[in-house]
């Protein structure tokens, strides 16, 4: 008896000890921004393949390449079908004269376009970072999702968040939930939707309940995780009068890293 009570005093007490080291949802929270600068600060480094859904069931995949600074979308297979000799010849002359181009350029062109497409990447990043500002998060459970062992936390609108852009603004009207992987603190998934309308440009538009997104992340390499898939819904109202709604369903696959390490040359 004195040995059973000893041996569940022992189990009592290491749960215990688990449950003291769970980390809070802010500590979760800032452990995964600094994994999320890791991956995106390495991105460019890689390249991959994208498979774009289209509203009617089609697809177009695209081989992504890091080439002189920037990417390049080489079509490569139409609804999952290789390309007919004919659509191959037509993209490797695309290929051929954006290579061309690209190495006849200026000092100034290759800067004005390589920042061009560092911008479009510091916009994508800032939103998703604000996700972290806009949003109080709430430690809900943990679970398996995608072979991995996560924390679920759920997120809803903070008081007083004062979006530094447009795209950011929609976050004051949605909710979300987010999967954390417990090992890398990296996010496994992410959701969020509009649950009430938000003026954006103004007036002139206003986004509206059944906007919403998903996004699911992969490990690539040691430590560094990249998208696997994106998908967004947006319904918007224009001017009061016009529905607007758009949709976006995108795969990522086949990571490497790129030939020239993602740099320009």
């Amino acid at each position: 008896n004195v040995i059973l009570r000893a041996m569940g005093l022992m189990t009592v007490l290491v749960a215990s000890l688990a449950y003291a080291q769970k980390p809070d949802a802010h500590t979760i929270i800032q452990k995964s921004v600094a994994a999320n600068l890791r991956d995106w600060e390495t991105a460019p480094k890689y390249d991959f393949h994208e498979r774009d859904l289209d509203p009617k069931g089609g697809s177009k995949t695209y081989e992504v390449r890091m080439i002189l600074g920037s990417q390049y979308n080489r079509l490569i297979a139409i609804n999952d079908r290789p390309l007919s000799p004919e659509q191959e010849a037509e993209e490797q002359r695309k290929f051929d004269e954006m290579m061309e181009k690209r190495k006849q350029e200026s000092a100034s062109e290759r800067k004005s376009r390589v920042a061009e497409y560092e911008k479009e990447r510091k916009r994508d990043h800032l939103f998703m970072n604000q996700m972290v500002v806009a949003f109080n998060f709430k430690l809900t459970g943990e679970g398996k999702l995608n072979g991995h062992d996560t924390y679920v936390l759920k997120a809803t609108p903070r008081k007083g968040y004062e979006p530094p852009n447009l795209e950011s603004r929609v976050l004051t009207g949605m909710e979300g939930k987010l999967w954390v992987d417990k090992a890398t603190f990296q996010w496994v998934r992410v959701e969020a939707k509009v649950t009430r309308p938000v003026s954006i440009v103004g007036f002139l538009a206003t986004v509206q309940p059944g906007t919403r997104f998903e996004l699911e992340n992969t490990p690539v390499a040691d430590g560094i995780w990249l998208p696997s898939h994106y998908s967004m819904r947006a319904r918007a109202k224009i001017l009061w009068l016009f529905t607007n709604r758009q949709q976006e369903d995108d795969t990522f696959f086949h990571y490497q890293l790129a030939e020239d390490g993602g740099k320009e040359k």
